[in-house]
């Protein structure tokens, strides 16, 4: 009788080592999937901040959009709800190759920000334009 209760009580302990082992690898694998979906959730954001910017690069291009030399900040809206731009023109010295200098071009910076899960999120475009004459 004593080996029957021994071999039931060894039975009960390698179920209740395997339900621990088995709900460990559940909080792993839940762990795991939380990660997963953060990601998703951060490169979603990073893709739509990168619209963003490519929208108002496009828009400066095209002289759609006033530069009027001063800092701007605005609140977007619309599918860009929450996320500010911040947009700034410097006129930059440069001389071409024969050593006169170039006017009228600008180095525009686009700083766009957001909050994530309490978190201050930015990306920030560079680039030069030279306005076509109207």
């Amino acid at each position: 009788m004593k080996g029957r209760a021994r071999g039931r009580a060894f039975i009960l302990f390698e179920a209740m080592l395997a339900v621990t082992i088995f709900a460990l690898a559940v909080l792993g694998l839940g762990k795991c999937v939380q990660n997963c979906m953060r990601a998703e959730m951060l490169k979603d954001e990073d893709t739509l901040a990168r619209r963003c910017l490519a929208n108002r690069m496009a828009e400066v291009e095209a002289q759609a959009v006033n530069l009027n030399g001063k800092d701007t900040t605005e609140e977007l809206k619309d599918a860009f709800a929450g996320m500010t731009l911040k947009q700034k023109r410097v006129e930059v010295k440069r001389k071409n190759e024969n050593g006169q200098n170039i006017a009228g071009l600008f180095l525009v910076t686009l700083d766009l920000s957001w909050k994530s899960r309490g978190e201050t999120q930015t990306r920030t475009l560079e680039f030069y334009v030279y306005p076509r004459p109207q």
